[in-house]
């Protein structure tokens, strides 16, 4: 895709609502998209939008749910409307979890989006160093 593709994306994004009444721990970040893939690759969820090379699925290739949320996230990304910051976390097995806003983070990454602004959690900052540009 080329980059005169992607979505511009400047200025769209604010807190997400998942962070209410945590806000202060929390920050924002911009999040490398390959390494954070990598990581989140070893997920549980991740079966649901990667293949097993870590490469995302086509639509085609996603099970009905995931299909129509994937297309939500499109059909929204196709208009000028706000968006709301992914949060990204450590999983259990140490490897990055996306949580809240999972599906606009994996279609920005199908498109080709390289950076994505996050949340992180301000006590793991140290384990991000490899996955993200902090703002």
């Amino acid at each position: 895709m080329a980059k005169s593709d992607l979505p511009d994306l400047g200025g769209r994004f604010h807190d997400n609502i998942a962070l209410k009444g945590r806000e202060d721990n929390f920050v924002m970040a911009e999040a490398l998209v390959a390494p954070v893939l990598a990581s989140w690759r070893e997920s549980l969820f991740a079966h649901e939008w990667l293949h097993q090379d870590g490469s995302i699925r086509k639509p085609a290739e996603m099970s009905e749910k995931m299909r129509l949320r994937r297309k939500t996230v499109e059909e929204l990304l196709g208009t000028d409307a706000a968006l709301e910051r992914p949060v990204l976390g450590i999983g259990i097995l140490d490897n990055i979890e996306i949580g809240a806003g999972r599906d606009l983070f994996l279609a920005l990454a199908a498109k080709g989006i390289d950076r994505i602004p996050v949340h992180i959690p301000k006590n793991h900052i140290e384990d991000f160093r490899f996955f993200i540009r902090q703002t």
